[in-house]
């Protein structure tokens, strides 16, 4: 399959594709950053909180993001962000990061958005202050956070 050609595309996670998500993994250097997919789902399932998103490559699901909104400041949070280790260094975390951002902020309204990343996870503060996120003086359980404002674009 090659990426350059192929779609990526953001879809809710449901009764027909959720065993799909849980076999996503990581790469072993990469387990101290991000929880398994069946810890996500669980917390999008009981914590009444972070609605769950599979991200797809045409057709197979390649990685896994929740959402959630802040009721303190109304921005809406990007977590649990998972590209399997068979598709990673390819262009598709940025094509998934910009497709979840392009949805939300279409169907949802969001213009404010916000995550948190471990300070020596270098890769993913590349991909998101690449992207535009500018790191804060905030933290959450120990990450650094990073926001995002479409309307400053």
């Amino acid at each position: 399959m090659n990426s350059s050609t192929s779609k990526v595309s953001i879809r809710d996670v449901d009764g027909g594709n959720w065993r799909d998500v849980v076999k996503l993994s990581v790469k072993a250097e990469q387990r101290d950053f991000v929880a398994e997919p069946c810890y996500y789902l669980a917390l999008c399932s009981y914590g009444k909180l972070w609605q769950p998103l599979a991200i797809c490559l045409d057709e197979q699901i390649i990685g896994f993001m929740m959402w959630a909104v802040d009721s303190d400041d109304g921005s809406c949070w990007i977590g649990g962000f998972i590209i399997d280790q068979s598709h990673q260094k390819k262009g598709l975390g940025r094509q998934a990061l910009k497709a979840v951002i392009e949805r939300l902020s279409k169907t949802r309204g969001h213009q404010n958005f916000a995550l948190s990343y471990q300070p020596s996870n270098i890769s993913a503060k590349h991909l998101y202050t690449s992207f535009g996120f500018l790191e804060t003086d905030e933290w959450e359980d120990g990450e650094v956070v990073a926001r995002l404002s479409l309307t400053d674009r």
